[in-house]
Parts: structure tokens; sequence; C-alpha cells
């Protein structure tokens, strides 16, 4: 008997992938980075603009940051996107509410950066950056990005899984939830110039269900395209979550907190008709005021443009995390 075997969602044939030589190559010369993110009912929908642009570099700072590739994680079926791109356009929205906020993200002060993780624990403890470094082995993945704009990349990143650090401070039996702080002061991150900005909840929070994290997808990332993470992509560290959408993703992070009932989010707290607690990626399941059904996927090349594919339930992840949510 033949046994015949079918690639996975995620999985692109060998012809198709980029070279080591190239991508490497686009490591040490490209500039970088990719946002994460959503525009909330009581703000104006800011997905669809380019960042002019400029001889600044928005790699300021990153510093080379290599980690094995995991090969479970080592393609996806589309091509990688333009880091050059990835790097200026992203949604962050402590810096701003358009998409070319990487200037204004310099502000950002990650210098002695503490994470602090408690609340329903056996064993708390507050890292420094050398400490997650150190502590975590860091390895690569290339991760399928989606946006609830409906938009999308493709970006390798460098850190370690979730479960590692479930693992070293053992929650108790009473923690059901994770919720994420991230970083904000209000003199140095001034939100959006539209009115609504005074009402925005700060700091930005974002949480999950404990089996969530556990999953083995659940990532905290330190690096992306080979470097440590620029700071308009959220330095020093920020959560990826591949079969969400990108909001769920926290960025600059100063504080982990297990909890035993389900915490308040940020875009949650805005519109919770709009934006969900899970807010898993769903073609069926169309936001309020546009439809989830195709995404634009930013493409490979440096100038901006758009290709329009179908959106995949949970990212394409599902083999992962469907049975989360049987």
């Amino acid at each position: 008997m033949v046994l015949i075997q079918i690639p996975k969602l995620w999985q692109l044939p060998e012809r198709q992938v980029t070279s080591e030589a190239a991508f490497l190559s686009r490591r040490r010369f490209v500039q970088t980075l990719v946002g994460a993110g959503i525009a909330g009912s009581a703000l104006p929908l800011m997905g669809c603009q380019t960042t002019q642009s400029s001889t600044d570099s928005p790699l300021i700072n990153t510093k080379s940051l290599q980690g094995s590739l995991n090969p479970s994680f080592a393609q996806v079926d589309r091509a990688m996107t333009n880091e050059q791109l990835a790097a200026t356009y992203n949604n962050y929205y402590e810096f701003g509410g358009t998409k070319g906020i990487w200037r204004n993200a310099q502000a950002l002060p990650t210098e002695d950066w503490k994470v602090e993780v408690g609340g329903l624990v056996k064993n708390p403890q507050t890292f420094d950056v050398d400490d997650l470094q150190q502590q975590f082995p860091l390895e690569e993945r290339i991760y399928r990005f989606r946006c609830v704009e409906a938009w999308a990349m493709v970006v390798p990143w460098i850190g370690f899984p979730m479960n590692a650090l479930i693992k070293a401070v053992e929650p108790t039996a009473e923690a059901k939830f994770v919720r994420f702080t991230s970083f904000y002061d209000p003199k140095i991150t001034k939100g959006p110039t539209f009115p609504p900005s005074q009402f925005l909840p700060f700091p930005y929070t974002e949480g999950l269900r404990i089996e969530e994290m556990a999953n083995e997808l659940a990532f905290f990332a330190l690096g992306i395209y080979g470097r440590t993470l620029p700071k308009q992509h959220g330095a020093p560290i920020r959560a990826v979550l591949p079969w969400k959408y990108g909001f769920k993703g926290a960025k600059s992070i100063v504080k982990i907190e297990f909890v035993a009932t389900q915490p308040a989010t940020f875009w949650n707290t805005i519109s919770p008709g709009e934006y969900k607690f899970e807010s898993n990626v769903d073609p069926k399941v169309s936001h309020p005021r546009w439809s989830q059904a195709k995404e634009r996927l930013i493409g490979p090349e440096p100038e901006f443009e758009w290709k329009e594919v179908p959106t995949l339930r949970y990212n394409g992840y599902g083999e992962f995390v469907a049975s989360l949510y049987a």
C-alpha cells in the first residue's frame, strides 16, 4: 500500500521557499517590523494607507537575535512579507492612530525593562530582557499574521513558547485566565490625536484562557527577521497568537498575571459587540462593519501592494487549536 502525504495548509513546496542565503541577506540589509492590531468601533478604520518613504531607519536600537528554526513552523503557503513594509505598517495606538507610527514609537523607553509575572502562581518572578533570552531557549517560527482589519502578513518571529513560562511560574489550580498588561506612560504614549483618544482605557490589556496560553502555538516574541523587536513592534517582548486576530497580541508587555476570572481587555471594553474576548480568525463571522471572508495579503515585493486571498478559519492553524473550542 502506497501512502500519500497530504500537505498541511501552512506548508509551502520547497521550490517556492525563499533560499536561506536570500533570507539572511534580507535580515542584514532590509528594514523590518510587523504590527498587529485593530481599529475600534469608536475609531475610524485605519487599515489601508501606506507609509511615506523615508531615509530614516525603523531599526533604531535593534540588535542581531538568532534562534533555532522550529521545523514544525518553518514555512507557510505564502511568501514572506517584505521587511520594509512590515517595519512601517503598524498598529500601536499608544503612539497614534495611523499605520505610520514607527517614528513616534521610538519614544518607548526599553532600557532596564522588567516583566513581572505573578498572580495565582507558586513561583512569582520578575524577568529582565537578559533573563528572558537566557532562561528560555529561543527559536524561530514563521507564522501567518492576520489583523481584524482584514489585512495579513507572513513574518518570522524569534522567541519562546508561552508554555515554557507557565512551567517556570507554576500557576495554581485556581488560575483559569491570564492577563497581559502593556507599558503605558501618558507623558510618553500620548495615543491617537483624534477626539476619542481621551476615552481609551489605557494601559492596554489583553487576556487568554490558560488552556489557550498553554497551546503550542502561543508564543512570546523577542525578535523578528533575525533582529530584536523594533519599538514600534512591541519591544522588547510581545505576545503572538497566530490563530487569533492581531490585536490579541499585547505589545511591550510589563506584567503577566494569572487570574481566576476572565479579565477586562482593551478593545473588548471599548466595543464588546465588535471585538470579542476570544477573537479567533473566522471567515464566517463578519465584523459588524466589514466581511472577514477574504483578506488583503501584503506581498513580498518592496512596493506596497495587496493580494486578496480567502481567509482560513483559525488562520490555517485549526489542527493545533480547534480542539480548544469544540
